[in-house]
């Protein structure tokens, strides 16, 4: 059994900073908390401390609705729309199970980060703790302070809102990447038509630049206006760029690279075998922290 302080942080560190992560929608901000609550662990009376994993969670959830609290009103002057903040997601081999899996890609998707938006930073910390983790309803009233039964509405309004928010995509993976792959060679290749066969006719195109670059700062809609963008989009982009596939929020996602810095992330949902929705990142300020190996 671990006694060392700072070993028995690390031992929950991930989950800590998964905690945030889903809770604030951007990386920096959820290193942030779990910074503050390495401080406030390490530097206070443990004395009394019974379960450091309950004590840890509950300290980065509070800390993490004060930051999301902060955020929330920056986040209603951001140029354009927001998106979160993609991560590179590696569950490897300790999540082992499908099901687990899934349940875990899902948790940090695009799609459902944008719907948590929506909710207040109480129904998202129940949220996020009670789906994404499987918390019980008792210890999440433990750490929020409040009564198990004022939990469980919480719960039901986040589940209701969310559910009434989010489309419903198809999550095979491997789907998603080839339909990514099929969608670049058309617009590679200046093939409208082909563009055209692989897109939705009420797809949506998200840009988020935060109009730090170049992209869309309205939601773009249909079929025809999406594909002559990403047309003009594939043949304005110089011999310089690079692309890769990486496993960004829990799906295939394809990573533009300029002289080898990433410049844009390009993923896809899926409905019915087409492209229903698609997201462009481009804001600086959230690349520069995506690490690939």
């Amino acid at each position: 059994m671990l006694t060392d302080p700072t070993d028995l942080f690390e031992e929950h560190r991930a989950m800590l900073t998964g905690v945030a992560y889903r809770m604030l929608g951007r990386a920096a901000d959820a290193e942030d908390v779990v910074q503050e609550a390495w401080l406030r662990w390490s530097s206070g009376d443990r004395a009394e401390v019974r379960e450091p994993r309950a004590y840890l969670v509950r300290i980065t959830t509070r800390l993490a609705i004060d930051r999301l609290r902060q955020v929330q009103s920056r986040r209603e002057s951001y140029v354009g729309p927001w998106l979160p903040e993609p991560i590179v997601t590696d569950f490897g081999p300790a999540v082992p199970d499908t099901a687990e899996r899934a349940l875990l890609a899902d948790s940090v998707s695009l799609a459902l980060l944008v719907v948590l938006e929506s909710l207040s930073p109480l129904e998202r910390a129940v949220f996020v703790l009670r789906e994404a983790f499987g918390f019980p309803f008792a210890e999440i009233a433990t750490t929020l302070d409040r009564s198990e039964s004022a939990v469980r509405q919480l719960a039901a309004r986040a589940r209701k809102h969310v559910d009434e928010g989010r489309p419903r995509y198809d999550v095979d993976p491997a789907q998603r990447r080839d339909l990514t792959e099929r969608f670049l060679a058309a617009a590679a290749n200046g093939d409208l038509e082909g563009l055209l066969a692989l897109l939705a006719p009420d797809v949506r195109l998200v840009g988020d630049s935060g109009g730090k670059a170049k992209a869309p700062l309205r939601i773009m809609e249909t079929a025809d206006k999406i594909g002559r963008f990403m047309v003009a989009v594939a043949q304005g982009a110089g011999a310089d760029f690079d692309f890769r596939f990486e496993e960004i929020n829990g799906g295939p996602a394809l990573v533009a690279l300029v002289g080898g810095k990433v410049d844009a992330v390009y993923q896809v949902d899926v409905r019915d075998g087409r492209i229903a929705c698609m997201y462009i990142l481009r804001n600086p300020d959230k690349l520069q922290g995506l690490t690939l190996d």
